[in-house]
């Protein structure tokens, strides 16, 4: 192309309503919201979400939401995860993780015995102060900002739950001391914190080398598709990776209304029913078997939380 002739247009990308949930293995180095980005873009989905970042440096279980599902994508925010890491043991760095510069070299002297005894010490419930290389906001601003600009603000301790905390002694690659660690820990969990303090009850110090989200919730690896698959499918196929809108409701129980009392809460009335209390329950129409949205039963009272709008009811039915 010489430099007369006008730069060949774009193809414009025609957007539609897609509704469901695709459980991606994100790849390393990508950010979380770049991984959502690109899926949307192939799926060419008008509205999505996902449920939580997950740290360029890890890979695994990222739920993307589309749609419909972006109403419930707090669900998985809250869910328990699972993760697989490893820890560099004998060398701190600025970050907590291999990005970081190091800040201490450390000789290691760690036996099993040590290391099962660290175990059982962060088992169970913790108060854990966030990392300052996080999206965590303060003011505003997400603390990463801070510690870019090279300044520590002062963080409030989160509870947090480590219901099972597996480690062992391990090799790197490079012949370097490590510990492989397998984590079912709450929301709110930072890993990367975990593997700093760690590191610091075994004496030498630590930092996070690795990192695998293995599930999150009821969901797990097994069932994502990676962003290269994904790439190669034809359209179509890709569509057919998204799990239906309500497997995040799975756990709820089950609500069915007739036509009126559906009409009627699909307009965020409360219905009464012979339901007994449940925080969390999902709604659906008997005629069609569409999802509705969410509520909650109280002295017999089913009242919304979070409804669907007419027209991802409407479209959610077509997919049926």
């Amino acid at each position: 192309m010489t430099l007369l002739e006008p730069a060949t247009p774009r193809a414009r990308v025609v957007r539609r309503p897609v509704h469901g949930v695709l459980l991606l293995d994100k790849p390393l180095g990508w950010s979380s919201n770049d991984a959502l980005q690109k899926v949307k873009w192939l799926l060419r989905a008008e509205k999505a979400g996902h449920t939580g970042t997950l740290d360029p440096l890890a890979t695994g279980v990222l739920p993307l939401c589309f749609g419909a599902a972006t109403k419930f994508s707090q669900i998985q925010l809250d869910a328990d995860k699972r993760y697989l890491a490893t820890l560099r043991l004998g060398v701190t760095t600025s970050t907590g993780d291999a990005e970081g510069e190091v800040l201490q070299t450390c000789s290691v002297n760690v036996t099993e015995a040590d290391v099962a005894r660290v175990a059982r010490q962060f088992t169970g419930p913790l108060a854990q102060v966030p990392p300052m290389h996080s999206a965590l906001k303060k003011d505003g601003r997400p603390l990463y900002d801070y510690a870019r600009a090279g300044l520590t603000v002062e963080r409030a301790a989160r509870d947090i739950t480590i219901y099972e905390l597996n480690m062992a002694l391990a090799l790197t690659d490079q012949g370097q001391t490590a510990i492989e660690m397998e984590v079912h820990c709450s929301k709110g969990t930072y890993v990367r914190t975990l593997a700093q303090d760690v590191g610091e009850a075994l004496g030498c110090g630590a930092h996070l080398a690795a990192l695998r989200r293995l599930a999150t919730g009821d969901f797990g690896v097994a069932q994502c598709v990676t962003l290269a698959a994904l790439e190669q499918m034809p359209e179509a196929q890709r569509l057919t990776r998204l799990l239906p809108t309500d497997s995040l409701l799975q756990n709820y129980r089950r609500i069915d209304l007739d036509a009126d009392n559906a009409r009627r809460f699909s307009s965020g009335l409360s219905r009464r029913g012979p339901w007994p209390d449940v925080p969390q329950v999902a709604v659906y129409a008997l005629d069609s078997g569409t999802l509705l949205g969410t509520g909650r039963v109280m002295n017999g009272e089913l009242l919304p939380t979070r409804l669907l709008s007419p027209a991802e009811i409407e479209q959610l039915n077509c997919d049926l």
